[in-house]
């Protein structure tokens, strides 16, 4: 499991250097301008500064939740429902892969894409759907997948930049495709940083949260052995 979980991270990782690596040449011909400021306190803040404090903020009350919940998917679902965002259960994955989604946490979605959506998923047309989790009937839910997508629908909730509908259909068509990023307007380019960004974080979250609770259920299985120096 361990090193299934590290080939996993090094993908993704991967995946983010080579994206943020053209993004940052294509920022550095279209704007050579500084970082933004805003004035706060009587001081001149980057907007960085500010992110970076809002998401160290959310994953603490993120740890603090999954905690609560025994790190258990169904109980975090539970949780999910209370905060108005339907959770659905599907037989096959095959035709969502189709229609570019993939079971677990999916974006509002607006027109054609979510009359399809709607069909499968709610069996009911409709041209504007909602949030939503989408998981696979008869089938365990895999904890590692399901907190990633679990610390996204958390961020999008809670605004957290990179992590909108418009960002996120950015990142999946550069991931996706061959698509080049120099096209792009310079609004669209820093969405699409943002969202390198976020999925960056998500995934190191995940990452984190794995080797703490792994650190820990080997510190019990000691203690019930009788192995631990307490």
């Amino acid at each position: 499991m361990e090193i299934f979980r590290n080939f996993i991270y090094f993908i993704l990782s991967v995946q983010e250097k080579f994206l943020a690596k053209k993004l940052e040449k294509t920022i550095g011909i279209k704007n050579k301008q500084k970082h933004k400021k805003i004035y706060s306190q009587g001081c001149f803040v980057k907007l960085e500064s500010i992110a970076e404090s809002e998401r160290i903020k959310m994953e603490e009350e993120l740890e603090l939740i999954l905690k609560s919940s025994d790190y258990n998917p169904n109980n975090v679902l539970k949780y999910v429902e209370t905060h108005n965002t339907s959770v659905y259960y599907i037989s096959s994955k095959y035709l969502l892969n189709k229609l570019g989604e993939d079971d677990g946490f999916i974006y509002p979605q607006t027109g054609i894409k979510a009359l399809l959506l709607s069909v499968l998923i709610k069996k009911a047309p409709a041209l504007k759907l909602p949030e939503m989790f989408v998981l696979l009937k008869d089938k365990q839910i895999n904890n590692y997948n399901f907190i990633y997508h679990f610390y996204n629908w958390y961020a999008y909730e809670h605004g957290i930049f990179g992590i909108d509908n418009e960002a996120q259909k950015l990142l999946k068509t550069f991931l996706e495709t061959d698509a080049d990023v120099e096209k792009l307007q310079l609004s669209e380019i820093y969405k699409l940083q943002n969202a390198i960004t976020q999925d960056k974080a998500a995934i190191e979250f995940v990452i984190k949260l794995c080797k703490k609770y792994d650190a820990s259920q080997k510190a019990l299985d000691k203690i019930k052995d009788g192995g631990a120096n307490i």
